[in-house]
């Protein structure tokens, strides 16, 4: 074991300036000892024992979510750790392990009072160490933040995009297979040798149909209903796959009149081949438009994405739609809402001015205000989310409620604490309401205010329109 002395002590930056009698109290005031391989300097939810200081080997910091395990940091030889004066902190939030043979040097907690008491500088020292250490701790929860809200905006989006994107392999896939049937259909149809001016009447009356398409809204038992009707009418007059068509006949907005119209149009030999025909091309156009709607899914999904981040656009201030960026969140966050049973309410001043933001860094807040809302009401099993924005004379007020069991009084002078969270280990850092605070007082000079009673929970927002 090395022997620590006030000149080896000297050789770590923040103690190079204190006094030797100082440091050589330290030393016999401490403990020595050694740490193997996997062996705890300290543990989350325990008591912190002292200040440590690293002689020689590493100590791995780390933090479990989600029963994953997540490095911090690794504090190495000549570093200092565990308990600073003045410091809050009385019980360890990480765990600290040793990564091979670790040798110790730890003052015990004990002895804070009597060092801030008589060795100045030795205090002054260790404080800075702690104002270091708070800063970093700080820009790493920050950022650890940022990651979780993008992995749950991430696994939503992946969600979102994955319903269209099958829609489409599925359509496209299907509209192959009955395009290589097109030969033999159109060899039956030309075979009948149908009148030209039949077939203008027919395909007069299938215009006329799909123009008023989707007018009239069928319910489930008079959906089905009809579709017998169909397939009894396909039976009767002798076409085949009588069943499938009807099915496809009753969602286009056909008639059994608009059957007998068209039948009156044909000979028998030609109807089978005629409302095969028929089917095919309302078939194909059904693929076509789930294909194209589907498409349009993803390409909103894309729009929302892009507006979210902002990375069309510079860092600086500029004037944006407040409602615009809520409305995009709320897309981003579609499958946890949906998942969650919650039904959502926007109630937008449309008459508000757009209001000069850093957009990227507001869109965060509403992405922080709104899971966190999902998150309250998930012990109810369902929800309502209501969202409102108005101005009041030169501010925006957004509203964003929810009616979750509500936030207990003692914790509402808490909530906007760094650090401090409601929610179990691996789900949240406790950053996340003090970078909301941040943005909106720091950034936008703004204020946030939170009122809250059981079955009711709303954050109000304002910002200044012009910044």
């Amino acid at each position: 074991m090395l022997q620590i002395t006030p000149e080896w002590l000297k050789t770590i930056e923040p103690l190079k300036e204190v006094p030797d009698e100082q440091l050589q109290w330290m030393i016999d005031n401490s403990r020595h000892y050694i740490l193997n391989d996997g062996e705890y300097l300290f543990e989350r939810n325990m008591p912190i024992t002292g200040t440590h200081i690293i002689v020689s080997g590493k100590v791995r910091l780390y933090f479990t979510q989600n029963g994953v395990r997540r490095e911090l940091a690794t504090v190495t030889d000549k570093r200092i750790t565990g308990y600073l004066p003045y410091s809050r902190g009385k019980i360890s939030q990480d765990f600290g392990d040793s990564v091979g043979t670790t040798q110790v040097m730890t003052l015990p907690v004990e002895k804070s009072l009597e060092m801030i008491k008589n060795h100045f500088e030795l205090t002054q020292a260790l404080v800075s160490v702690m104002s270091n250490r708070v800063r970093e701790s700080t820009a790493l929860l920050q950022q650890n933040e940022k990651m979780m809200a993008l992995g749950k905006l991430s696994a939503g989006l992946a969600h979102e995009l994955n319903n269209p994107a099958a829609s489409i392999v599925r359509n496209a896939s299907s509209l192959k297979q009955h395009l290589q049937a097109q030969p033999q259909m159109f060899a039956n149809l030309v075979a009948v040798n149908l009148d030209v001016v039949k077939v203008d009447a027919v395909k007069g009356i299938i215009t006329d149909i799909m123009s008023k398409k989707g007018l009239k809204k069928l319910s489930l038992r008079e959906r089905n209903q009809l579709e017998d009707e169909f397939a009894e009418w396909f039976d009767d007059h002798d076409i085949e796959n009588g069943y499938e068509m009807a099915e496809n006949f009753v969602e286009q907005g056909f008639a059994i009149a608009n059957l007998d119209e068209i039948f009156g149009c044909m000979t028998q030999s030609a109807a089978a081949p005629v409302f095969s025909w028929i089917h095919d091309a309302l078939l194909s156009e059904k693929m076509v438009s789930d294909i194209h709607d589907a498409s349009q899914r993803i390409a909103d999904l894309i729009s929302s994405v892009k507006t979210f981040t902002h990375m069309d656009r510079g860092a600086d201030r500029q004037f944006a739609s407040v409602d615009s960026g809520i409305h995009n969140t709320l897309t981003m966050l579609g499958h946890k809402i949906r998942a969650h049973n919650i039904t959502v309410t926007e109630e937008y001043d449309h008459n508000l001015p757009q209001v000069k933001m850093l957009v990227g860094e507001l869109n965060q807040v509403w992405t922080n205000l709104i899971d966190n809302a999902i998150d309250a009401m998930e012990a109810n099993g369902k929800g309502n989310l209501t969202i409102k924005t108005r101005q009041d004379r030169e501010y925006a007020e957004i509203t964003i409620a929810d009616n979750g069991p509500g936030i207990p009084a003692d914790v509402q002078q808490r909530i906007f604490d760094p650090f401090f969270t409601t929610k179990e280990m691996g789900k949240g850092t406790g950053m996340g309401l003090e970078v909301v605070q941040r943005i909106i007082k720091q950034q936008h000079q703004g204020s946030i205010k939170v009122n809250s009673q059981p079955g009711h929970t709303e954050f109000i927002i304002c910002i200044p329109i012009n910044g």
